[in-house]
C-alpha cells in the first residue's frame, strides 16, 4: 500500500475522503464540460459534479450539480465509474481526496452557461478530446469514451438504466 504524505493542518471537513459525483452528459456527438474554478484542478475542463449532500442519492447529487454547475436538465442513468482525484500543496502534501461517482446523464434541456464553481461550461466535440489543446482533468477522457459507448448502448435499447 503507497503512503500519503498528509498536510500537518487539514481542516476537519478534508480529514476523510469526500464522496462527491460526475455527471457525464452527450447531446449527439458533444460532451458536456465545465472549466474547474476550485481544485482540485483549477482551471482544467472536467465533468459538471461535487459533493453529496447527506441523505441524497447518488443519482440525485448528479443531477443537481449539473444543474446548479450549467443549468443544463437531465435525466440520470447508469452509474459507471468511480475515479479518486487528490488535491496536493505545493510542497506534495495531500490537502484533500475526493472519490468521484461517475454517473451517466440524458441532456432534457437547457444550454450551458457557467455558475457556481465553474469558470466556463461547454458542449465539447468527442473528437476534440484527445486531439485539442484543452488542459484537461485526469481521466477525462477516458471516462467520456466510457460512458459514450454507455450512452450508444443505452439510446439503442431505449435508455436501459
Amino acid at each position: 500500500m503507497a503512503s500519503v504524505t498528509v498536510s500537518e493542518f487539514q481542516e476537519e471537513r478534508f480529514r476523510y475522503p469526500v464522496v462527491a459525483t460526475i455527471a457525464v452528459l452527450f447531446r449527439n456527438e458533444e460532451v458536456l464540460l465545465v472549466r474547474r474554478a476550485n481544485p482540485p484542478d483549477v482551471g482544467r475542463w472536467g465533468f459538471p459534479g461535487g459533493k453529496m449532500e447527506l441523505g441524497e442519492t447518488v443519482k440525485a447529487a448528479a443531477v443537481r450539480e449539473l444543474y446548479e454547475e450549467t443549468g443544463v436538465r437531465a435525466a440520470a442513468g447508469k452509474v459507471f465509474n468511480v475515479v479518486d482525484a487528490y488535491d496536493h500543496d505545493d510542497e506534495g502534501r495531500l490537502r484533500s481526496h475526493f472519490v468521484l461517482i461517475a454517473v451517466l446523464c440524458f441532456w432534457e434541456s437547457g444550454e450551458p452557461v457557467a455558475a457556481d464553481d465553474a469558470l466556463d461550461a461547454a458542449f465539447v466535440p468527442m473528437a476534440a478530446l484527445g486531439a485539442s489543446d484543452l488542459a484537461l482533468s485526469l481521466d477525462v477522457e477516458e471516462i467520456a469514451r466510457e460512458a459514450y459507448e454507455l450512452a450508444s448502448e443505452a439510446e439503442a435499447g431505449g435508455r436501459g438504466q
